[in-house]
């Protein structure tokens, strides 16, 4: 479904009957879609939750914005549809950026959240990585494609283990990168590269969990605990022998993590 926003459109879904007490809004990671939650779709209505999804601008179905993006502009989104359906105060759980724009979401519309599970993310950017994402914005501008990094962006996310046992899925995910829109991509790198929560952390009112593979090379497990430390009562959870999405390649224990956390929220 969409719904419009100043001369665009925002994709989302919405699942589960319209009596559940709760919704669950599911943020994907940059260059995926709202599909890389497929694994937890199902368990989340079998628990009795309503479950959102929504594109990010340039990802997926979601029309494009040309230009920079910040998070504060993310979450806009995400709060534009979640206001737009009446459905709120929502469970809001963000993979990577989906979990940047996340924080933001909870800090500036703490009425919409009811409880904020952030995987594999970030509190602010990484000076460090700054020649890494300029290399793969100039690779991917070169292009006009996001192809040159899918290999490598597979190969962070999810591990060659389970490339081998589900090779059907691992390319379904690829697909995802390789359909990315280049300005929606090139948008988000800047919101990436230019954000900083870190000082107002403290301030975040709903309850939070952090979740994070062990393996994780991109949002290390080590700066996911220290974000929750940073949290006033938050909490955090590694999950073993997995990557960037733990919620793909260890679908049984996230779910139980994360249905767990909602129903003690």
């Amino acid at each position: 479904m969409f719904l419009p926003k100043e001369n665009r459109r925002l994709y989302f879904d919405l699942l589960g009957p319209e009596g559940a007490a709760q919704t669950v809004c599911l943020a994907h990671s940059l260059t995926a879609d709202s599909s890389m939650w497929a694994e937890q779709v199902p368990e989340l209505l079998a628990s009795g939750y309503r479950v959102l999804r929504v594109d990010m601008r340039g990802h997926g179905a979601s029309e494009t914005v040309f230009g920079d993006y910040t998070m504060d502009e993310l979450a806009d989104d995400a709060a534009h549809v979640i206001t737009a359906l009446d459905i709120g105060p929502v469970d809001f759980v963000g993979l990577s950026i989906g979990g940047m724009l996340g924080q933001s979401l909870a800090l500036r519309y703490p009425d919409l959240i009811r409880s904020a599970l952030f995987a594999d993310t970030l509190p602010a950017s990484v000076p460090a990585a700054e020649s890494v994402w300029i290399e793969r914005k100039r690779t991917v501008q070169d292009a006009q494609s996001l192809a040159p990094l899918a290999e490598s962006t597979m190969a962070r996310w999810l591990t060659a283990e389970f490339r081998e046992k589900r090779p059907g899925r691992w390319r379904q995910i690829f697909e995802s990168i390789l359909v990315t829109d280049v300005a929606g991509f090139l948008g988000c790198v800047h919101a990436v590269r230019s954000f900083d929560f870190t000082g107002r952390l403290g301030e975040l009112k709903p309850p939070a969990l952090v979740v994070c593979g062990a393996n994780d090379q991109g949002t290390p497990a080590s700066e996911n605990r220290r974000m929750s430390e940073m949290i006033p009562g938050g909490k955090y959870v590694e999950i073993a022998d997995c990557q960037h999405f733990p919620n793909v390649e260890r679908p049984d224990e996230f779910n139980r993590i994360l249905i767990d956390w909602l129903n003690r929220s």
